[in-house]
C-alpha cells in the first residue's frame, strides 16, 4: 500500500515524480494545483475548508495514492492520511533549469505559449522560495517535514528524486 505526499519548490520535479509513481505503481494522483484555486480572475485561493473536503474525499476513495504540491497548508491536511512524505529540496538553480525545460502542462495552461508567457513570473517565484515565509516557502516545507512521524525522504538532487520513485515502487 502506498499513500505518499510529494512537496517542494515550483519546478522541483513534484509532478514528474508523482506521475512516474502513479504510472509505475498504479497510484491515484492528485495535483494540489487542481483544487487550491477558485476559477476567478485574478485567481484566488479556495477556502481551506473546501480544499480539506476535497483532499479527504480523494484519500478515502483510493486505496493507493500520491498527492503533490507546494502548499504547506494543504499538505498539512493530507499528511495525517499519508504513510510517507517526500520533500524535493532541490537548489533554486536546479528548479530554474527545470522551469526552462518544462513541457506544456495542459491541465494548467491553454497552450505552451500561454505557459511560456508566465515563465518570468514563475522564475521570480522559484528564486524567492528560500526567502518567503508563506505556505509555499522552504521554511514552511521544512516545518512539515520535521514534524511528520512517518517515513520521510528529503531529496536534494533531481537524480535522487527519480531513483527514489523507481526503487520504492
Amino acid at each position: 500500500m502506498t499513500k505518499a505526499v510529494i512537496f517542494g519548490n515550483s519546478a522541483s520535479g513534484k509532478s514528474t515524480l508523482a506521475q512516474r509513481m502513479s504510472t509505475d505503481a498504479g497510484l491515484a494522483h492528485l495535483d494540489l494545483d487542481t483544487l487550491a484555486w477558485q476559477a476567478t480572475t485574478p485567481p484566488q485561493r479556495k477556502p481551506l475548508r473546501e480544499s480539506s473536503v476535497e483532499i479527504a474525499a480523494f484519500t478515502q476513495s483510493h486505496k493507493d495514492w500520491v498527492i503533490e504540491g507546494c502548499y504547506a497548508d494543504l499538505i498539512a491536511l493530507a499528511a495525517p492520511f499519508a504513510e510517507e512524505l517526500i520533500f524535493l529540496d532541490l537548489s533554486v538553480d536546479a528548479c530554474v533549469a527545470h522551469a526552462h525545460a518544462r513541457p506544456w502542462e495542459s491541465h494548467k495552461y491553454a497552450s505552451k505559449d500561454a505557459q511560456d508567457a508566465n515563465l518570468e513570473m514563475l522564475l521570480g517565484w522559484i528564486k524567492d522560495y528560500p526567502n518567503r515565509n508563506d505556505s509555499c516557502s522552504r521554511v514552511a516545507h521544512l516545518e512539515l517535514f520535521e514534524v511528520f512521524a512517518g517515513k520521510k525522504t528529503q531529496v536534494t538532487t533531481p537524480t535522487d528524486a527519480l531513483l527514489q520513485a523507481v526503487s520504492d515502487n
